[in-house]
């Protein structure tokens, strides 16, 4: 065997994995613009003296924006070879998001965050399939794209906040560079129709397992975003903690999410798939009970990064068993396991909200300790492959 033939394969798994960082820093950058906005709105209430209902509809525009059209983006991806979506996504939700803060009338701020919204619809189903394609079947590799967007996710109100202090809405055009530099990186490296065609899988799409799936994701998106809307309020008000330390829980709960997604990655290598998705439910009770039960400020934040880590291991696992049970349709697979269904997870905030107006934070932690048990119970249903 010469040296060329042992290195060409090498050189070639070295190539992929370069490609896969990028799609996980892409995907960063991409959600940052996801999370910049509920860190924005505050500002453009103060800056602009939004009304309350004024400042929801913003929230609400990004969410149309980011829901609704990536299953039907999707459809498209896999229909047509649409290689620039994912650069031209994450140039238009930068774009829309960091020109809302230069422009005055509320109608044109709500309709470039819609913008914004619809830009990060069109990045993840192309950028799903164009990372399925680089990954080939190694859940650790697609948990490194996922956890591009926890960590981008993680890193919006950390960036924005210190900008918007000290510069008003205005700082949103700091973040259009990222944007503009990362759809570059995009369109210049893109894989050949060749290539990514050797990364595809052939066989027949599974419709009823992709239903249970996704219900799973729903369920799973349910308690991320219901830990992630009230988990400050719970340290605040229910265990007594100043706003620093509750900070600090959301940060923790944060952080293990990203680290709870790469876990996923290298435990389905190791043990399957749809383990993996089930040992995730069933660790997120015990990780959640110990949050809610346990006394004191200090003690339940070891619990808040157990159950960031727990509620996030199946995170990039169910998008590659997507993929998996629709094997012909890898990007309308993306589109509802990053979109439609953690969207709709963020949808049912506002009802854990009523049962907070009832019962307090901690109430809504005593329901979210129950809410994996769904998810459990689904994860029965799904075949291995």
């Amino acid at each position: 065997m010469t040296e060329t033939t042992v290195s060409a394969p090498a050189a070639r798994a070295t190539s992929a994995w370069r490609r896969m960082w990028l799609w996980a820093a892409a995907h960063a950058v991409d959600d940052l613009y996801q999370g910049l906005v509920p860190a924005c709105v505050p500002y453009f209430v103060l800056d602009r003296h939004y009304g309350y209902v004024a400042a929801s509809g913003l929230t609400l525009a990004a969410a149309l924006g980011s829901s609704i059209p990536q299953p039907f983006i999707g459809l498209a991806v896999d229909r047509f070879r649409l290689g620039w979506l994912a650069a031209a996504g994450v140039a238009l939700a930068g774009l829309g998001l960091g020109l809302s803060g230069l422009v005055e009338p509320y109608a044109a701020v709500w309709t470039l965050v819609l913008l914004s919204g619809l830009g990060v619809a069109m990045f993840h189903p192309a950028a799903g399939k164009g990372a399925r394609e680089t990954a080939g079947d190694s859940a650790t590799a697609m948990s490194v794209f996922a956890a591009g967007g926890s960590v981008g996710f993680f890193l919006a109100p950390v960036l924005a906040t210190p900008a918007l202090i000290s510069m008003g809405v205005g700082a949103t055009a700091l973040f259009i560079p990222p944007a503009l530099l990362v759809a570059f990186a995009l369109l210049r490296k893109r894989p050949s129709a060749r290539a990514a065609a050797a990364g595809t899988r052939a066989g027949a799409d599974r419709w009823a397992p992709f239903m249970v799936l996704t219900g799973v994701e729903i369920v799973r998106s349910v308690t991320f975003f219901g830990v992630l809307t009230f988990i400050e309020l719970f340290w605040i008000r229910h265990l007594g903690a100043g706003r620093g330390v509750a900070g600090t829980a959301l940060a923790c709960f944060l952080v293990g999410g990203v680290a709870g997604t790469l876990t996923g990655g290298r435990l389905a290598d190791r043990i399957g798939l749809v383990r993996t998705v089930q040992i995730g439910g069933l660790l997120a009770i015990p990780a959640l009970a110990g949050l809610r039960l346990l006394p004191g400020p200090y003690l339940p934040l070891l619990f808040a990064v157990l159950a960031g880590i727990a509620i996030n291991i199946p995170f990039a696992v169910l998008v590659k068993l997507g993929q998996d049970y629709l094997p012909n349709r890898p990007g309308t697979a993306a589109g509802v396991t990053l979109g439609l269904a953690v969207s709709v997870g963020g949808l049912a905030a506002p009802v854990l909200g009523v049962a907070a107006e009832a019962y307090g934070p901690q109430g809504v932690f005593t329901i979210l300790c129950v809410v994996p048990v769904a998810a459990v119970a689904l994860g029965l249903f799904l075949p291995r492959r």
